[in-house]
């Protein structure tokens, strides 16, 4: 039987329709998840964020204590003097740092997952399943903490989150998910980037977390140079911005807290990040207003569209 013209383009038009509702059926439950989300982030205010990260600053019981934690700042210098690359101190930034603090659990986690980087940017980073299995147990320990889970709680009361499940496995792509700072390979994340620290340019990138430069500057590969920024805090956390040479690599100014548990940190940067994605972002600290920097990584994503983190750091004057 021989289809007439009309008939050929009612069937064809009838076909293509079908293809377009089952597009349509498929893309539309991931847009809607989307726009909830967005609308979500959207609902939650700076007074939030500021109440958050006050409550947030109080629940952090891993943090240092003038016992546990003893530094030797040494010489302030301008922010015009930054650059200078002039070694002001003559003693390690870190004086004391106790055993029983590092031994805590989130510190322990931290801790096992600072050795598992290629620092230099365009070198392939491999991740065995071990290292899957420490990124895995930071998470888990930090969500074992008042900290982290306050952080879940707020979310998931913003409709963000459905379950402490998919909140963590968000936090390990955003944070331990691979892209490329260089070459197409995949050399990077936002957890090397600013908890350990990446050498990009001939000049340190990233580096924004006190464990990291506590032990390289231990074990002789950093050089304390001095600091241009000393927060008004009179416990800790502190916030610091430091020059410093590390192995042979200089950094103009590295914000970072001081004294404050592992959880803390990314607790802090992943507020911002969800609810401020690459803009600053106010906390209140002890009743200090500081200012969080979050950038977002633009040329890759993972998820439904979902971007990972590029950098987040205390932005000092």
């Amino acid at each position: 039987m021989k289809l007439s013209s009309v008939h050929f383009y009612s069937f064809t038009h009838f076909v293509n329709l079908k293809i377009l509702l089952k597009i349509l059926n498929t893309i539309f439950p991931i847009m809607l998840l989307i726009t909830v989300s967005v609308i979500s982030l959207a609902s939650v205010s700076d007074a939030e964020i500021k109440s958050l990260s006050e409550t947030l600053y109080k629940l952090d019981h891993n943090r240092a204590t003038a016992s546990e934690l003893v530094i030797d700042p040494q010489t302030l210098i301008s922010s015009s003097e930054t650059g200078s690359r002039n070694d002001h101190s003559s003693r390690p930034m870190f004086k004391q740092v106790s055993s029983t603090l590092l031994s805590k659990p989130t510190y322990k986690a931290l801790l096992n997952l600072l050795d598992n980087y290629r620092r230099v940017t365009g070198e392939v980073e491999d991740v065995p399943s071990q290292e899957v299995q420490e990124q895995d147990t930071f998470l888990q320990q930090t969500m074992n903490t008042d900290v982290g889970r306050e952080l879940y709680n707020f979310l998931h009361s913003k409709g963000v989150y459905s379950s402490q499940s998919e909140f963590i496995q968000d936090l390990k792509m955003m944070w331990f998910g691979l892209y490329s700072r260089s070459s197409g390979k995949l050399d990077s994340s936002g957890f090397e980037h600013i908890f350990v620290g990446e050498i990009k340019g001939g000049k340190v990138s990233g580096f924004h977390n006190w464990l990291q430069f506590y032990l390289n500057e231990k074990q002789g590969l950093l050089n304390y140079y001095s600091h241009s920024f000393n927060g008004p805090w009179s416990t800790y956390p502190d916030v610091f911005g430091m020059q410093f040479e590390w192995d042979g690599y200089f950094k103009e100014v590295g914000s970072a807290f001081i004294g404050s548990s592992p959880e803390f940190d990314l607790a802090i940067y992943s507020l911002c990040y969800i609810t401020r994605p690459g803009k600053k972002c106010y906390v209140s600290l002890g009743g200090q207003t500081l200012g969080i920097q979050t950038y977002t990584w633009d040329n890759s994503s993972y998820g439904d569209g979902k971007k990972y983190i590029a950098s987040a750091y205390p932005a000092t004057p």
